[in-house]
Formats: structure tokens, sequence, C-alpha cells
């Protein structure tokens, strides 16, 4: 596999730094930290219902939570 040089801000490049793994190259930290899934990749996966009743479901917990929080303050 080739290689390519980037230029980094200092910033940037210290925060990359910070979270490298002792174990791990730059660029294995780089692929790390900016790797895995994102919540766009499940855009389509749902069908309108199914997204209404996730969406429903969210709303449902999040009122019981503020409801939870209300009767704790009290």
């Amino acid at each position: 596999m080739g290689t390519k040089t980037v230029r980094l801000e200092e910033d940037v490049y210290e925060s990359i730094r910070s979270r490298k793994r002792d174990d791990e190259t730059f660029s294995e930290a780089i692929d790390r930290l900016t790797g895995g899934a994102s919540l766009l990749d499940l855009e389509g996966t749902l069908s309108d219902e199914e997204a209404d009743e996730a969406r429903e479901a969210v709303a449902e917990s999040r009122e019981a939570d503020i409801r939870e929080a209300e009767d704790l303050y009290e």
C-alpha cells in the first residue's frame, strides 16, 4: 500500500497524538478515529412506517425521562 504526506495544523496533530494509542501508528490512529459507521449509513434502512414508530418511541422515552426528572426534582 502506498503512502501520502499530509499537512496538519499543530492543534490537529496534537489532538490526534493525544488520542493515539501507544501500540498504533498515526495511520492506524487516524483510521480508527475517522472510521466506523455513520448514522448517515442507516439512511433508507427503515420503511416510513418503521421510522415513524421509532420517532414515536424516542419521543415517549424523552417524555418519560422528563417526567422522572421532574419527580426527582419535587
